[in-house]
């Protein structure tokens, strides 16, 4: 067993881009796809993740120091940490939860799939490093091991429902047909926009407001496309931080190429994983009749899409201005600021686009996450002595996955803390999950109608 851990250890260490395609290609292989087409789309898609980690890392060393400037140069006083996912992520493999996340999580998924509670499979297993976090932090508030191991099987199954209950937004507008994005910010904090997008849809004359990158290029021609959007934020972000012209400018040419680059390199990974997934949809829909399969990967593919990237943008400095108004927040939101889309993503799915809603929907999103953030402080400070990667601060927290209301609900829930913010963040965020499952159900419904009409 002890073997078996450390092969486990292995590979997951050797991060997303080895780890997907190793078992992309063990997948294929299995649905009979062929070495040489298994190892094609393997390859493609780690060549892809390659390319993504190079423009996340050009968005990361560029636009963190501009917004850790930003935040210096203003003065909040904020004095925690934010030490973001890339932080977080090896606080949860170090912990005890770390390996035995993966097992647990494939073991709820493959339940689900059998009961019929999902119809996401899940391939990113690098990923399942938030159920490990969420189940590391409720052993940290309860020191019960087996409350760790709760913490885990309720994550990922709340995990897996929300990337049904997104399915149409990955479909319909990010054009991800057949691929579903069950994991961390952007699914489990997307369902305070549906409710949010529906507000707005009953208020005359604000409903028609509808901001887009495609809307700006019509009227403003040139100055509207994405590489020019992207180069303008940029330019405004490092003069905010204290930068040069010159450095601005340098900065807004980097978030320009990001404008640019970052669909490229997503496109590649879909056409790797498109004939892969294709092949495993089409397995299952013979096996279980009825039901539309979708394989479950990595939310970094919503990054591509230009009003992601504009609405990360934007939410730059935005989110530490909302850091700044919460009373009493001690969170200096750094880590996570470079790749804050991760958090608006869903969101500005579910609003087709429009900057304007993601706007509100993206404030009530960090309002949230920061707040969260602010009371998960001690957790994960001890969290970070415990499997030593406490370095260079005495307290620290992340947006990602600290400030997340899963995570949040489930460790102060078990260990009793019943706070009257917790009240408010489990009816805040308790609704907006059914609001948004209710109508997922009823849009499954509608087009099942539709179908069976049809037949």
């Amino acid at each position: 067993m002890d073997a078996f851990l450390s092969v486990i250890q292995y590979i997951v260490d050797l991060g997303p881009s080895v780890m997907l395609p190793l078992i992309i290609f063990i997948i294929g292989l299995s649905l009979r796809q062929g070495v040489g087409k298994s190892l094609h789309a393997g390859l493609t898609i780690g060549v892809g993740f390659v390319g993504l980690g190079l423009v996340v890392g050009l968005l990361t060393s560029a636009l963190g120091p501009a917004a850790q400037a930003m935040a210096e140069n203003f003065n909040l006083g904020l004095t925690v940490v934010d030490v973001g996912w890339p932080g977080s992520a090896p606080m949860a493999w170090a912990s005890p939860m770390g390996l035995i996340a993966i097992p647990i999580a494939i073991l709820v998924n493959v339940v689900m799939l059998l009961i019929r509670a999902t119809r996401v499979v899940n391939v990113d297993i690098w990923n399942i490093w938030h159920m490990a976090f969420t189940g590391a932090i409720v052993q940290v508030a309860t020191g019960s091991f087996w409350w760790g191991i709760v913490g885990v099987a309720v994550h990922a199954a709340v995990a897996y429902k929300l990337g049904d209950m997104f399915g149409q937004v990955t479909d319909n507008f990010f054009g991800l047909e057949g691929v579903s994005i069950p994991h961390g910010t952007s699914a489990y904090m997307g369902v305070l926009a549906s409710p949010i997008d529906d507000l707005f849809e009953k208020i005359p004359g604000v409903r028609k407001i509808n901001l887009t990158t495609e809307k700006l290029e019509q009227r403003l021609g040139t100055f509207g496309e994405p590489l020019l959007i992207g180069t303008i934020l940029g330019v405004v972000i490092g003069l905010l931080g204290g930068y040069s012209v010159g450095a601005s400018v340098q900065l807004g040419v980097q978030m320009g190429a990001v404008m640019i680059l970052m669909p490229l390199v997503v496109k590649l990974i879909m056409q790797g994983l498109l004939p892969i997934a294709e092949a495993a949809r089409s397995i299952l829909q013979k096996r279980f009749k009825g039901s539309e399969y979708k394989i479950g990967l990595d939310p970094a593919l919503l990054l591509g899409h230009p009003q992601v990237i504009s609405a990360s943008l934007i939410f730059v400095p935005l989110t530490i201005v909302i850091a700044a108004l919460i009373p009493g927040n001690r969170v200096l939101p750094f880590g996570d600021l470079a790749t804050i889309g991760f958090f608006v993503a869903i969101a500005v799915g579910v609003h087709k686009g429009n900057i304007f809603r993601t706007l509100f929907s993206g404030t009530a999103i960090m309002v949230m996450t920061i707040w969260i953030a602010n009371q998960m402080v001690s957790l994960q400070t001890e969290l970070a002595k415990n499997t030593g990667l406490l370095q260079n601060a005495t307290e620290v927290s992340s947006l990602d996955q600290s400030g997340s209301p899963i995570t949040y609900l489930l460790a102060k829930g078990a260990a009793g803390e019943l706070s009257i913010g917790w009240f408010v963040i489990l009816g805040l965020w308790g609704a907006g999950f059914v609001y948004t499952f209710i109508k997922y159900r009823r849009q499954t419904l509608y087009v099942e109608s539709l179908e069976a009409a049809d037949a």
